[in-house]
């Protein structure tokens, strides 16, 4: 098989999976080792064969020699997914193997797991975006304490929607200072007003949708975003026939299977030398069930599994679009936040009496101005990020489909070259030897009964055709009555004597005219 981009990350392990019971609470553990050599030479990428795409490994030339060996369950995993999206928004983030509630402890799935686990690790420390993330460094080298304040941290800081990727970044003590905001809007983040600003947050995308803040590139986002739907409905397509034809694979290896065992059962009634080449072509349809078995985990592993993991890619470059999205929304929402102070601060100092209000209201804007700017700056490098991200799937996503299809037009050459090859090895010993292909009198009696005696009559001419010339008995003038020749068939008591043979048109009650009619050759 070829090697993928993220085998290269082969100092990167996820192993030794244990399954712990805590009173209710099961789950298993997986140990995380990561040691990256000191020598750069020794971890260089492989040929380009093996490493199509020409990936670096910044993670290595920065972190050289940074041993580390942690245990890590699947939620652990699970919040390192979801912090990559909050600290790098706008990055295609590797996708996660998903939740299962049944059969999750089966060493199978356990296996399984474990692998794609490894995979998703050693994507992100590939990743050019994520690489650096606080949240991955603390995931490889945190020790349990550590690790699980870090959890418990992230957990104070998220909030609702887009809201909690606002609070997430600029929670500091502008935003979290009572009714610093000033007003009763939204942004009066006050601890028991949670509910109320993701509730906000949620009414402001359905508000906003159609007054969002423009920017130069939003034509090419939204050419972007049809491309991406239009490749997930074809991807999903192509997916679906690849599973199909894995399907069929495996249909042709049973059927293969149980034809070989019908020659092989066959044989054993027979006996002698026609019985061993009945035997012989069942070993060799056993012999293809194998390879046509073989033939279609290899479609799994090469075909089928390419395109299911390339849907989940694609899946996670619409997660990064939404992302940029969540933050346009956000931004547009503080706009129009600072638009309404703007006009309630200018009401309020044509207002004799109100300069306290006045007052409080125009801290506030500032607040809402300078946080309008740090949101702008983020909206900005989403934007960036994404457009980064989009051409680097692209470019990998040609170079990936292109070793794919080569493979699995390889893969079939090889097979059906394999097929042939044992097809044409079972000729020859067929035809080894002088060997009566013809079917025995127990065979053929029962054929003849069945059939009627046409086709026994048919038999018995093909048989004597197959003879040899030397072998073929004088011919029998009309006018002498042949004797009786002792039947080499075994008499048995209980059958009753074949009834002669009658023209069944003869006993017929229906009358037939002859075809010798005009208009009747037709």
């Amino acid at each position: 098989l070829r090697r993928s981009p993220e085998d290269a990350i082969d100092y990167v392990t996820v192993s030794d999976p244990v399954i712990h019971a805590d009173g209710m609470n099961k789950y298993t553990s997986y140990r995380v080792d990561c040691r990256p050599p000191l020598n750069n030479n020794d971890a260089a990428p492989p040929p380009a064969p093996h490493n199509p795409n020409g990936i670096t490994d910044i993670f290595l030339q920065n972190n050289p020699g940074q041993y580390s060996s942690v245990l890590r369950r699947y939620s652990d995993f699970l919040w390192l997914y979801e912090r990559l999206h909050k600290e790098k928004a706008g990055a295609i983030v590797p996708p996660l193997p998903e939740k299962q509630a049944v059969s999750r402890f089966s060493p199978e799935f356990v296996e399984d797991r474990r692998r794609a686990l490894e995979k998703f690790l050693r994507r992100v420390i590939l990743h050019p975006e994520l690489w650096e993330a606080h949240c991955l460094l603390t995931f490889l080298r945190a020790d349990d304490v550590s690790f699980q304040h870090a959890k418990n941290a992230s957990k104070g800081e998220s909030g609702g929607g887009s809201g909690g990727d606002f609070n997430s970044n600029h929670g500091g003590d502008s935003m979290m200072s009572g009714s610093t905001m000033g007003g009763a809007g939204a942004f009066n983040l006050t601890p028991k007003n949670t509910a109320g600003i993701k509730k906000w947050f949620s009414e402001a995308k359905t508000t906003f949708s159609g007054d969002l803040v423009s920017s130069p590139d939003d034509d090419l986002f939204d050419e972007i975003e049809r491309y991406v739907e239009a490749l997930s409905i074809q991807m999903k397509r192509v997916s679906s026939q690849a599973s199909g034809l894995v399907r069929k694979s495996k249909e042709i290896a049973n059927g293969l299977f149980e034809f070989g065992l019908a020659f092989h059962q066959l044989g054993q009634s027979e006996g002698e030398e026609l019985g061993a080449k009945l035997q012989l072509m069942g070993g060799t349809a056993d012999t293809l069930s194998s390879m046509a078995a073989q033939h279609a985990d290899a479609e799994l592993k090469r075909l089928e599994e390419p395109f299911r993991d390339y849907i989940k890619i694609i899946h996670a470059v619409k997660l990064a679009l939404h992302r940029r999205h969540d933050k346009r929304v956000s931004y547009t929402a503080l706009q129009h936040e600072i638009q309404t102070r703007e006009v309630n601060l200018h009401r309020l100092r044509m207002t004799p009496g109100s300069e306290a209000k006045a007052y409080s209201t125009e801290m506030s804007l500032q607040r809402y101005q300078a946080a309008a700017n740090v949101a702008q700056e983020e909206y900005a490098e989403i934007s960036q990020r994404v457009l980064r991200e989009v051409d680097r799937f692209k470019r990998e996503k040609a170079e990936e489909m292109k070793l794919v299809v080569l493979e699995f037009i390889m893969l079939e050459i090889e097979v059906n070259r394999g097929m042939e090859r044992v097809w044409g090895e079972l000729v020859p010993r067929l035809e080894e030897g002088s060997v009566d292909l013809t079917m025995s009198s127990s065979v053929a009696g029962a054929i003849g009964g069945v059939g009627g005696g046409e086709h026994q009559q048919q038999h018995q001419q093909q048989t004597v055709v197959s003879m040899p010339p030397s072998q073929l008995p004088p011919p029998v003038p009309a006018s002498v009555p042949s004797p009786a020749m002792p039947s080499s068939q075994p008499m048995y008591s209980n059958i009753p004597a074949p009834m002669p043979a009658v023209d069944p048109m003869m006993e017929s009650s229906i009358q037939y005219r002859d075809n010798n009619l005009p208009g009747m050759g037709l």
